[in-house]
């Protein structure tokens, strides 16, 4: 055996320091290479995973919800301290524990970072229940995004939520210093990830290529979440008048605990009995025409109003005319677009248009919620909540709508209840909903298909930093 030893002053290098300079330039090499597969093979599951993210829902689909990805020294460096900074405190969610104890930093390449974010440019502000909207919008899409994340072998290994309360029509995120973090963007949550052996099959497995077998589980799981994730859609069209199944309801019940749903402190309830239902009804008929009158909120819901289809799929985002009145020929279509103007609201609500529209959509609306069997609200436990508990809310959200697409079921929320501080505690006492209700729908079995709202393109919503 002989021991490496350095050279005397003067002394030329001795051969096994040679050997080992050249051992450690390999090894570095190989690092270095292994470090660039790996990031590689992220790119290539986060690509895929926002394909599928990008079909989630949002208010007025208005696709608030932004992701960056920690790449440079700086930005790796930025979210491993606010990941590890504070561990163990409330808002770190401890998901899973790599073979080095869950720690990383920004300099381990065995970890990837990314961070969730809420585009102001895209939120809607007109309305104090529209940040509880948002988050949970951006809820929706971050756990279908690290679920597919997950199918193709990429793990969420801790979560670090923003802190501090969910303040009504101003949401304040974390920032991230030091790093090129978008100015219109606001931190609500980062991830740290782990790919699994094979993490890189996996995600090839599931666009086709060649795999071996442990990848193809992963491809498979991806396959159905992809499904899942296209069927998925707001259904506007009537639903059977069957009751939905006890023990299909009671399934929906449980949460998945997985990725960013874990921990959510949420209680969901079925509204089915007859009583219930027509109560709910009649609270539709009477307050769901709230909006019209409402000045700011109806121009903002008219700004993502789209003429037709067409329209829609240019621009990426809101809903045609036809997705809310089933469909239209070109004069009613322009009969109506003209008819729901703010102008024309503000020019005659002297004598009372605006209340005249409101009730008129309202008891269309509460027609189509009283034959529906059930309805699902989502409170959070909390009458307070915090930010972490909306976006956390988001992803229960979306475990529960998933299920039930699977399971054949449509969903149709009626938001407006909850969107006027009176209407929502006054929906609450009447249905005995606790905590704080954030989501109201209709389900059911429906009776014909809906269109797909459009989408703006998967890497829209991404950004490296």
């Amino acid at each position: 055996m002989t021991t490496d030893r350095a050279p005397a002053p003067g002394a030329p290098a001795a051969p096994a320091t040679a050997t080992s300079a050249s051992a450690s330039a390999a090894s570095a090499t190989s690092a270095s290479a292994s470090a660039a597969s790996a990031s590689a093979d992220f790119a290539d599951a986060l690509r895929e995973a926002a394909r599928i993210a990008v079909l989630s829902p949002s208010s007025h689909n208005c696709q608030p919800w932004a992701v960056a990805w920690a790449r440079s020294e700086v930005s790796r460096a930025a979210a491993a301290r606010v990941v590890e900074g504070e561990a163990g405190a409330s808002g770190v969610s401890r998901v899973a524990e790599g073979p080095g104890g869950g720690r990383g930093d920004g300099a381990d390449e065995a970890y990837q970072y990314l961070v969730l974010g809420l585009d102001r440019d895209r939120e809607l502000r007109s309305l104090p229940a529209h940040a509880v909207e948002m988050l949970l919008s951006c809820g929706l899409y971050w756990q279908l995004l690290l679920r597919a994340l997950e199918a193709q072998g990429w793990s969420v290994d801790a979560l670090r939520f923003a802190d501090g309360p969910l303040d009504p029509g101003a949401v304040r995120g974390a920032e991230l210093p030091g790093t090129s973090w978008p100015r219109s963007w606001t931190a609500l949550c980062v991830a740290r990830l782990r790919g699994r052996a094979g993490a890189g099959a996996e995600a090839r497995g599931a666009a086709g290529g060649e795999v071996g077998s442990g990848a193809q589980d992963g491809g498979a799981e991806l396959r159905t979440l992809r499904a899942a994730a296209r069927a998925r859609r707001t259904n506007r069209a009537p639903y059977r008048p069957q009751p939905v199944r006890p023990a299909l309801l009671d399934g929906l019940l449980v949460p998945s605990g997985c990725a960013a749903a874990r921990g959510a402190d949420v209680t969901v309830r079925h509204l089915t009995s007859g009583a219930d239902r027509d109560a709910f009804a009649d609270f539709v008929a009477e307050h769901g025409g709230r909006d019209f009158s409402h000045r700011e909120a109806w121009r903002e819901t008219y700004a993502f109003l789209r003429a037709d289809r067409a329209e829609a799929a240019a621009r990426g985002d809101g809903f045609a005319l036809d997705q809310l009145f089933g469909p239209l020929s070109w004069p009613s279509r322009q009969a109506l677009r003209a008819a729901l103007a703010p102008a024309t609201m503000r020019l005659l609500a002297p004598v009372g248009y605006d209340r005249f529209v409101g009730r008129r959509l309202a008891h269309g609306l509460a027609r189509m919620v009283r034959p529906t069997p059930a309805v699902v609200a989502m409170s959070f436990d909390r009458t307070e909540p915090t930010l972490a508990d909306a976006v956390k809310g988001g992803a229960r959200l979306a475990d529960y709508w998933l299920c039930a697409t699977a399971a054949g079921l449509a969903l149709h929320p009626v938001s407006i209840v909850l969107q006027h501080e009176d209407l929502r505690t006054a929906f609450q006492s009447s249905l005995r909903i606790p905590g704080r209700a954030f989501f109201v729908s209709r389900l059911g079995l429906p009776v014909t298909e809906f269109p797909r709202s459009p989408r703006r393109p998967a890497v829209a919503h991404l950004r490296r930093i």
